[in-house]
């Protein structure tokens, strides 16, 4: 089956950015900056949410990018140094897919296209271009998310992930369309996808959970707590970012726990919209904590939302009940 144009542009675009992401973390010692909320943002975070806007601007020009950076710091006389690596970093990946140059104006552009906030009627793209920024800056996992949704619901999902390994080689790039199932494939131009599916499993003791690095992601307490109250004994599988998502959707996990780390935090859509059109149609199933499908018709936020489990399918129900369990006293 041909992709669709959708998916087409979400398959490049991410394959531009990873390009961008690997460019800058060949560097000894990758540049970062602090955003106001101090997590660690790099000349790649930048440079490949340019090249996804350059990428959805050349094909689909019309539709509005809820991204997560601006390029309001780039554009300080006092980053100008920064600003040209991320200029540079654009026109490294650029030049291995035989793009033409481009110019600063043209990346703070592309960067600003992130600028719009969602809701709940229409089409729009959601970019997260290093989800697991922390994971990146110590070599560990990352992605380059993209999800195209329409009317709330994520139809197109695409998690570029650079360091995890994909048929002896490192690079892996997965891909969904709603109704046609997901696949992988290489970071390299010209490979061909492979159809993945979720795990069959249906014995919670053979079960294996995926969970964030960070603490600060989840509540790394209650989670073991409810791997046993499940009776899963296996070591959780620790990763940064939506590798998890795509774990799951291939078979080397059945369940991802994101738990609540404290009351009132909101999930923001780019951490996620990209992860769920994957793991659905791979067989997977996503839900929030309490059993209800994410929202994404609330803007920039899961405003509707508390926390997230994402499963191959049949363990599904087993694991929302200990959940709630362990949960609710919680709250």
């Amino acid at each position: 089956m041909s992709e669709s144009a959708a998916l087409s542009a979400a398959v490049q675009a991410g394959r531009w950015a990873a390009a961008a992401c690997r460019a800058v973390r060949s560097a000894a010692d990758p540049a970062a900056l602090d955003k106001k909320d101090k997590s660690p943002v790099t000349v790649a975070d930048f440079a490949a949410q340019a090249l996804v806007c350059r990428a959805m601007a050349e094909t689909f020009p019309d539709d509005p990018v809820v991204g997560e950076e601006d390029a309001a710091a780039l554009r300080s006389g006092e980053q100008a140094k920064f600003a040209s690596q991320v200029l540079d970093a654009v026109n490294v990946a650029g030049r291995h897919f035989d793009l033409p140059a481009a110019t600063l104006d043209d990346v703070l552009n592309w960067i600003d296209r992130g600028g719009a906030e969602g809701g709940a009627g229409g089409r729009f793209w959601t970019v997260d271009p290093i989800d697991g920024t922390k994971g990146f800056l110590r070599g560990g996992q990352y992605a380059v998310a993209v999800a195209l949704i329409e009317n709330g619901v994520p139809v197109v999902g695409v998690l570029a992930c650079p360091n995890l390994p994909l048929a002896g080689d490192t690079g892996a790039l997965f891909a969904a369309e709603r109704g046609a199932g997901a696949t992988v494939r290489s970071l390299e131009p010209d490979s061909s996808p492979a159809a993945i599916s979720a795990s069959p499993q249906t014995d919670l003791a053979a079960a294996r959970v995926c969970e964030s690095v960070e603490s600060g992601h989840t509540a790394h307490g209650a989670a073991a707590e409810i791997a046993e109250k499940l009776g899963v004994s296996a070591e959780p599988l620790r990763l940064d970012s939506q590798a998890k998502y795509a774990e799951v959707a291939r078979g080397g996990a059945e369940i991802y726990l994101r738990l609540p780390t404290r009351p009132g935090y909101v999930e923001r859509i780019w951490d996620h919209a990209a992860g769920v059109a994957v793991i659905e149609e791979a067989g997977g199933r996503v839900t929030d904590v309490d059993g209800r499908p994410l929202d994404f018709t609330h803007g920039r936020g899961l405003e509707k939302n508390r926390g997230v489990i994402a499963t191959n399918g049949p363990l599904h129900d087993a694991v929302l009940e200990a959940a709630a369990a362990v949960l609710t006293p919680r709250r």
